[in-house]
C-alpha cells in the first residue's frame, strides 16, 4: 500500500467550538474514513500495482478531501477509468480546489479553518 502524499495530512484539530461549523463536512469525512478503511484492509492485499503516483486509492482520498464527496468521487472514478494495463502511468496529482478553505487533521480528515 502506498503512502498518502504529504498534502493529504495536516496539523489542524477539531475544536469543540467548531463542531457546528463542521457538520457540512460530515459526508466528506465519512468518505475519507471509508477510503482510509479500504486502504488499510483491501488495498493491502493487492500491494503497489497502480501505474500512477499517487495510487488510485490515495488519489481518491485527496480528491474527496479537496472537492467533497460527490465531485471527489467523480474525479476518483475518472482516474480509475484511466488506470489500465496499457496506461503509461506517471505522476497524476489531484488538482487543488481553487477555494479550499479548510484544514486537514493528522489523520487526513477535513475540519473548518480556525478564525484566529
Amino acid at each position: 500500500m502506498s503512502v498518502l502524499p504529504a498534502t493529504s495530512y495536516g496539523t489542524a484539530h477539531l475544536q469543540a467550538r467548531d463542531a457546528l461549523r463542521s457538520l457540512p463536512l460530515l459526508p466528506r469525512n465519512l468518505g475519507v474514513a471509508a477510503l482510509i478503511g479500504y486502504r488499510a484492509t483491501i488495498s493491502k492485499l493487492y500491494g503497489d500495482v497502480c501505474r500512477y503516483y499517487p495510487s488510485c486509492s490515495a488519489y481518491a482520498v485527496g480528491a474527496v478531501q479537496q472537492h467533497g464527496l460527490v465531485r471527489g468521487s467523480g474525479r476518483a472514478l475518472a482516474r480509475i477509468a484511466r488506470c489500465h494495463p496499457w496506461a503509461s502511468g506517471g505522476v497524476d496529482d489531484v488538482p487543488p480546489h481553487p477555494n479550499f478553505r479548510y484544514d486537514l487533521t493528522p489523520r487526513g480528515f477535513v475540519v473548518p479553518r480556525r478564525k484566529d
